[in-house]
């Protein structure tokens, strides 16, 4: 037997053992469990919840204030302001969004 297959079988084992540890913790890392004992997925979802109510209010504040900045500026006037209120309005539903899918997905 030369030295690269007498060395490939007997490095085969440690090479397995090594993987199994991956794979144990890979099967399911929803189900891993916190200190305090909850399940990290439901420490998660709670978290990913309580932001997305704080976004929607920061949202339905700035949708107010952009509103009534549009009113107040008329119809051919167009403020910066108004431009920056939009934007973040867009940002905060982009986040709320990918939190969504992300607690959605599989």
């Amino acid at each position: 037997m030369n030295f690269p297959a007498f060395f490939l079988l007997l490095s085969f084992p440690v090479l397995l053992s090594a993987q199994e540890p991956q794979a144990q913790q890979s099967e399911n890392p929803r189900l891993r469990r916190l200190p305090d004992g909850r399940l990290q997925r439901d420490a998660i979802t709670k978290e990913n919840y309580v932001k997305n109510l704080a976004d929607a209010r920061e949202m339905a504040r700035l949708a107010e204030a952009l509103k009534a900045e549009v009113e107040k500026d008329g119809e051919f006037v167009l403020s910066i302001g108004s431009l920056k209120k939009a934007e973040e309005i867009e940002k905060l539903a982009r986040r709320v969004r990918e939190r969504l899918k992300r607690s959605n997905a599989p």
